[in-house]
């Protein structure tokens, strides 16, 4: 075999994204408090940067910033006289260390003073965890080591609505007795909030119902009474209440325990046929079945209230809805004068220089891209208030179908950029606050030949069932009637699928029995 060594010349395109695009791109998707917090990150690991502090101007220092200016301006000239030359001298900061140096780069003013800023009110202490307050219960109790191993096996185990999932196996060891597991699981069932532990729906409700059927029992035996009416029993009208409590609330196991799929159905008739009870009483019983928590876990496994605060408000100044950012509280950056002095020290070591050079470079970048988000910004929200004039004056009615690809077109940049500069970030408007991504819909064609986003499509068919008769539900096919001669034009399967997404059940599970 001959082998013998080749050259061949291969053209290809490729697209390579560069650390200063990748930043830009990732400064764009940023909201203020996100910026603002890269911000401050960036100032701690670059020196170069530094942050003006809003009363550190005096005379005395501007009259001094004068004089570096006239100093940096004689020392670049007698550089320039020079006939070795850095490099890095080619690039023109003219118009950066105008803007960036001295007195500093900062959010020109916007008025935004006139919008409410947050209260401390918003920043929460940490919550307590379901499993904090399990554990705190289980502390207070006298337990045997193993049982308290066991229960803390379990409590370990629930999930954020305080189920239990996991099999036994999972849970405990090979050798936990059975009858040990057992007293474990009837501990949690006794813990607050009743009904964690549980394995299904069905026996959350029955945990909690059964704890009212105690305390009802309970009540009566306080009153020397029982739960079945005694004909030598005076007549106590605080008794005959207990009792008649008792007796929805009984109901009310007996249909969780047995017909818990007829009650989501909400076949009240097939319920009192079953039962042989009289309809007011399961009426009643249903009644106190939606008074129990079906997700006990959640009320201390709350997420942390998150701040909002808009990037962007859309103000009327006479006539005209203007565009204001929101740069308030944004640190305000410059360059740093005395690493730009070490650059032209031709005593600097290479080392020194090579580092502050770079830092510089990331530096201006990091300025070049907070100024390019904020355009992006701007310009997109320009093209919103433009289109969606009725909405600021008239509310979401007023709303119009917009498309991000049509603002990106308008523009002139990629859609994947709208899509960034209005991702989590918001807008303060005359009609509230709103996420910008809430102006971008489709539409469907609506009365007059108009298009009809489809936030207000959805609305109306929330409107025309909240409104219809629960014993004779709508059907998608008499939805989708209506909806067309009032003059949308949408097939039945867009209005089933709207329905769906507001989670909105189907006629057969909206309709009520008598």
């Amino acid at each position: 075999m001959n082998l013998r060594p080749k050259m061949n010349l291969k053209v290809s395109q490729r697209q390579v994204l560069t650390p200063g695009l990748v930043q830009m791109v990732s400064v764009l998707a940023l909201n203020k408090l996100e910026l603002k917090e890269m911000i401050n990150a960036e100032i701690v690991e670059n020196p170069v940067l530094e942050e003006i502090e809003e009363s550190s101007h005096t005379l005395d220092e501007i009259s001094g910033r004068e004089g570096d200016r006239e100093r940096s301006a004689e020392e670049v000239a007698q550089q320039k006289t020079e006939t070795e030359k850095d490099p890095f001298d080619e690039i023109d900061f003219g118009s950066y260390f105008q803007d960036y140096l001295d007195p500093g780069f900062r959010a020109t003013s916007s008025n935004f003073e006139e919008f409410d800023k947050p209260s401390f009110e918003n920043f929460l202490s940490t919550p307590t965890t379901l499993s904090d307050h399990l554990l705190w219960q289980v502390g207070s109790l006298t337990l045997a080591p193993d049982l308290r191993e066991a229960v803390e096996s379990i409590l370990g185990n629930l999930d954020d609505n305080g189920y239990l999932t996991a099999a036994d196996d999972e849970i405990f060891s090979p050798e936990t007795a059975t009858e040990l597991r057992q007293m474990a699981l009837a501990v949690v069932h006794q813990l607050d909030p009743l009904g964690v532990g549980a394995r299904d729906l069905r026996e959350c409700l029955l945990l909690q119902a059964r704890a009212a059927n105690k305390q009802l029992c309970d009540a009566l035996e306080d009153f020397g009474a029982t739960p079945e009416i005694d004909p030598e029993d005076d007549p106590d009208l605080e008794v005959d209440t207990l009792r008649a409590r008792l007796r929805i609330v009984d109901t009310a196991i007996a249909i969780v325990q047995n017909h818990i799929a007829l009650l989501e159905n909400r076949d009240t008739r097939e319920i009192v046929r079953l039962l042989r009870s009289q309809h007011e009483i399961v009426e009643q019983a249903i009644a106190f079945i939606r008074t129990l928590d079906p997700r006990p876990g959640q009320r201390y496994n709350q997420f942390e209230t998150r701040l909002i605060e808009p990037d962007v408000a859309f103000v009327k100044r006479g006539e005209e809805y203007v565009v204001v950012m929101n740069e308030e509280d944004l640190p305000a950056l410059r360059l740093n004068a005395g690493y730009r002095r070490m650059l032209r020290t031709k005593t600097t070591e290479k080392d020194v220089r090579d580092y502050v050079k770079e830092r510089y470079r990331s530096a201006i970048q990091l300025l070049r891209n907070i100024e390019q988000r904020k355009n992006t910004i701007v310009r997109t929200c320009d093209v919103i208030v433009r289109r969606q004039q009725e909405f600021l004056e008239r509310g979401v009615d007023g709303l119009r179908p917009m498309m991000i690809k049509e603002v990106a077109e308008e523009i002139g940049v990629h859609p994947s950029t709208v899509s960034r500069a209005v991702a989590n970030k918001y807008v303060h408007t005359a009609q509230g606050v709103y996420e910008l991504r809430f102006f971008f819909s489709e539409g469907v064609n609506g009365p007059e030949g108009g298009d009809l986003p489809l936030l207000l499509l959805k609305k109306k068919v929330k409107k025309l069932i909240e409104e219809e008769d629960p014993r004779k539900p709508l059907t998608d096919d008499h939805l989708t009637a209506e909806l067309n001669r009032q003059g949308i034009r949408v097939t039945r399967r867009t209005v089933a699928k709207y329905r769906e997404d507001m989670q909105i059940p189907s006629t057969h599970r909206r309709r009520k029995r008598d």
